[in-house]
């Protein structure tokens, strides 16, 4: 058997799973990580807890892949899960204000989210596996760049792709050109 690649389709990695291949479940993991993780970042969690809410999440998937009717909608499988397992942990912490249950964000069920909530993750997600697709240089630069909390200045991006701060905004130009191509290519 070979080993899983990135590239596999969501249908090829869960059958490897299924037939024990551990790489392949890493790929899976690997795969939506980000997604699965930046709900919880969304409700107001800490690492912690959003650490907490990611490995409850792919418990519930390892346990739910025999069962998995159509492997390619994983993707919206996982939003729903995540965001109910939010949900619940959310009404579960202490100092909930008056407007967070003034705001009407929880979900009917766990099979159903609003339209615009779903299409905003699956965009995400979608950026998220573009960003793979990008060279490892340029990968790194625009998560420094754009996904770090609070944003990192272009003192320290510079120093940690050991590149001058001067040829940081053109590399970032080319880069960012490079996943627009890929997110137009897909459709976005």
């Amino acid at each position: 058997m070979s080993a899983p690649a990135r590239d596999w389709s969501n249908t090829r990695l869960v059958e490897a799973c299924l037939g024990g291949n551990e790489q392949a479940w890493n790929v899976l993991v690997e795969r939506y990580k980000g997604l699965v993780y930046s709900i919880p970042f969304r409700y107001g969690a800490m690492q912690q807890d959003a650490a907490d809410i990611f490995q409850a999440v792919c418990l519930d998937l390892f346990n739910e892949l025999p069962r998995l009717r159509d492997a390619e909608a994983i993707q919206g499988w996982l939003i729903r899960v995540t965001t109910h397992k939010c949900y619940r942990w959310k009404r579960q912490q202490p100092a909930l204000s008056s407007d967070w249950e003034s705001q009407e964000i929880e979900p009917a069920s766990t099979d159903e989210l609003p339209p615009d909530v779903m299409a905003e993750l699956e965009q995400e997600a979608l950026v998220r596996s573009s960003l793979e697709e990008l060279p490892p240089r340029c990968r790194e630069m625009i998560e420094l760049l754009f996904f770090e909390q609070p944003p990192m200045p272009y003192e320290e991006v510079a120093r940690r792709l050991r590149l001058a701060k001067g040829s940081i905004g053109f590399i970032r130009g080319r880069c960012l050109k490079r996943l627009k191509d890929i997110l137009e290519n897909k459709g976005f």
